[in-house]
């Protein structure tokens, strides 16, 4: 059993750490991640590098506050012909990005990173693909009325261990990087702790 902070208010995160039997505090990091975003945008960063500087960021900021703890940022973009795509703010912004992955391929970019004393020590970024099917409007909407307010805005337009899976023709990568947190990779590092 070993013991984490994790900078996320994220409960499909903190259930991945406890499934696999590692303890953890939550103390989300409230980074303002649209204005990073922008600001990383303009610098012409690319989704993978977008991804990973968040993740750092919500480490970095919460193990200041925590000497000597071991602390847990994640971040999760989906990245489409290199184009960032972010998180829903209503209904409507929700149905537009299921139009644009709608037919086509994308990648869900998941990066985590470790910080102590506010200072990265180990980060890691997984890439998953995933091809969604073809649907019509009528089918995008129907999806979207299936899905609470709470998982839409938490995880973006589909949730994966949920309605999500039955957008998608294809999946090709480790199940947890989609769901924000890929665990393997953690539980490797943190054993060599």
């Amino acid at each position: 059993m070993y013991k984490v902070i994790l900078a996320s208010n994220s409960k499909v995160r903190k259930k991945i750490l406890d499934e696999n039997e590692i303890k953890c505090k939550v103390f989300p990091s409230n980074v303002d991640e649209e204005s990073v975003k922008k600001s990383l945008l303009k610098q012409n960063a690319n989704p993978e590098i977008i991804s990973k500087n968040l993740a750092e960021l919500k480490a970095n900021k919460i193990s200041l506050r925590f000497n000597n703890e071991i602390v847990i940022g994640a971040d999760s973009v989906i990245d489409i012909n290199n184009e960032l795509i972010s998180k829903p703010k209503n209904r409507e912004e929700a149905l537009e990005i299921l139009k644009k992955l709608n037919g086509k391929t994308h990648y869900l970019i998941s990066s985590v990173c470790i910080s102590k004393s506010g200072s990265m020590i180990w980060n890691y970024t997984d890439k998953a693909s995933l091809t969604m099917k073809e649907l019509t409007e009528k089918e995008l909407k129907e999806y979207l009325s299936k899905i609470t307010d709470e998982a839409l805005y938490a995880y973006n337009v589909y949730q994966i261990e949920g309605e999500g899976r039955s957008l998608f023709s294809k999946i090709d990568g480790d199940e947890n990087t989609i769901m924000g947190l890929p665990i393997k990779k953690i539980k490797e590092y943190i054993k060599n702790l």
